[in-house]
């Protein structure tokens, strides 16, 4: 049956319709102006000096790690979503899986020291579902062991660690899919402090060239396009980053949205039997692109199954885990060796949660999930 709650849905207004149109009329597909604007917007909200739009998080990643020639081991969790783990083997370096904390369901500081070895080149943090990991003690981890650091800030664009956003204490990572605080359909941002690395990153992104199309159009000789370096085709296109442009004018409304929905959701589920609402921890403001609960493993699946018989978008996220997954189970990973991560895997509900969701509609998947713990 078609849900009558979605998991998500985006919120597409009449601003993103006419810039859109506006770009289809103008001809201009490829990478342009509103790439620029876009990224100026993305600069000034995160306070960083540098921002490239990419066509997704899993390019942002690749793109960082290939740049900075990431070539040996780099420890990832495995409560995220497959796409962090890959980007490490893809670029040649090996995905090392650490702990998350079982509250914020977040690696820490502890859990990525418990994995270092003389071979770690790198750390990907990801913060997951809208809260942002303990950054402070994570960065004076790596500078300390001269490790590269990268943010795979793919589900917390907008969250803020002690006052500072996700994504701009390292190399920034973000995704606008449509499950995302923000979407552009398919898309992803890069954000950096250091001119020379984002200089390489928008040429690995386009071919190795170092000048875009659009640059190139006010040039003498506008056909000229010499690679410096081997690269990809990464670019975001023109209506895509229309679209982001005049959603992160929308953000902090979707974003208050999601907490006022979050905060109604502990309200009425924080006295149910069996059931845990998220924990935020002291320092992290929450954003909430995923609301998850946690249930008895036992019962898991048939209150999911249950949920989605009545119409309800409730899912999983992330089961299972990325080191029990074939691809690495053939690189190493094997069962019990991230107890926490595993019984979290096992445990975890994802309820619908998006900013154009009604207080009716978020009854409803109160009501079912009440029903579905209770066994009716």
């Amino acid at each position: 049956m078609a849900d009558i709650v979605p998991l998500c849905r985006p919120s597409i207004g009449d601003e993103e319709i006419a810039a859109v149109a506006e770009t289809l009329r103008s001809g201009w597909m490829a990478h342009g102006a509103w790439n620029h604007k876009f990224e100026d917007a993305f600069c000034r909200y995160l306070g960083v000096p540098y921002a490239i739009s990419m066509n997704s998080c899993t390019s942002a990643l690749e793109a960082a790690l290939a740049v900075a020639g990431i070539r040996g081991e780099v420890v990832v969790p495995s409560m995220t979503f497959v796409a962090t783990a890959n980007s490490v083997a893809i670029t040649g370096g090996t995905p090392v899986f650490c702990e998350v904390d079982e509250a914020t369901r977040n690696m820490t500081a502890a859990t990525i020291a418990e994995r270092l070895t003389s071979r770690t080149e790198a750390v990907i943090v990801v913060h997951f579902g809208g809260q942002p990991c303990a950054m402070d003690e994570i960065v004076e981890l790596c500078q300390r062991r001269g490790l590269f650091l990268i943010e795979d800030s793919a589900e917390t664009l907008g969250a803020t660690w002690k006052g500072t956003q996700a994504g701009a204490f390292a190399v920034g990572c973000f995704s606008f899919f449509p499950t995302k605080n923000i979407t552009t359909g398919e898309g992803g941002m890069l954000t950096c402090k250091d001119e020379v690395f984002a200089n390489n990153i928008r040429a690995f992104a386009a071919h190795g060239v170092f000048s875009t199309t659009f640059q190139r159009e006010k040039a003498t000789r506008p056909w000229l396009r010499a690679a410096e370096i081997p690269g990809h085709n990464f670019r975001m296109p023109n209506p895509l980053a229309a679209i982001g442009y005049h959603q992160m004018g929308r953000l902090d409304e979707f974003n208050r949205r999601r907490q006022v929905l979050a905060a109604r959701y502990d309200e009425l589920l924080g006295q149910l039997p069996d059931l845990a609402i998220p924990v935020v921890a002291e320092g992290a403001s929450h954003v909430y692109q995923m609301y998850t609960v946690t249930v008895p493993e036992q019962a898991r699946d048939r209150i999911v199954n249950a949920m989605r018989a009545d119409g309800i978008g409730a899912s999983v996220h992330f089961d299972p885990p990325v080191h029990l997954q074939p691809c690495y189970l053939k690189r190493g990973g094997h069962k019990g060796q991230l107890p926490v991560t595993e019984r979290l895997a096992a445990s975890l509900i994802t309820l619908p949660m998006y900013p154009d969701m009604t207080d009716e509609q978020q009854g409803l998947v109160v009501d079912s999930l009440r029903r579905a713990i209770n066994g009716f």
